[in-house]
């Protein structure tokens, strides 16, 4: 009896992967076996990197916090040693925003917690 191989989902599998590397760099984008492994590693990058983002964000916003904090005389560990001392629960998100495009409205919280 001759062997009976399923070439349709193989097939299918395969542009699956070739679609998904299309505008990779060299033989990334067309030759099966470096495609599948380029395609499998930035599957990995894909999921480490979306909790690196999370890091990345609170690193900036910190930065920002700290810039706008430092205008007004106080220090991000001060600024925020104040805030949790005053009970006043803005996360460093909304904080960041509001040193960055509200600066009057930041102003008026750093002069509210001093």
């Amino acid at each position: 009896m001759p062997r009976s191989v399923n070439a349709v989902a193989s097939r299918a599998r395969r542009k699956k992967v070739l679609k998904a590397t299309k505008g990779y760099f060299g033989r990334g984008k067309n030759v099966w076996t470096v495609a599948k492994n380029k395609y499998e590693k930035g599957l990995q990058y894909a999921y480490r990197d979306r909790k690196v983002k999370k890091r990345e964000f609170r690193s900036l916003w910190i930065q920002r916090i700290n810039a706008g904090a430092r205008l007004h005389g106080v220090s991000y560990s001060q600024l925020m040693g104040l805030l949790k001392k005053a009970d006043i629960e803005l996360n460093r998100k909304v904080l960041a925003d509001l040193a960055m495009n509200h600066p009057d409205a930041f102003k008026a919280v750093v002069e509210k917690v001093k």
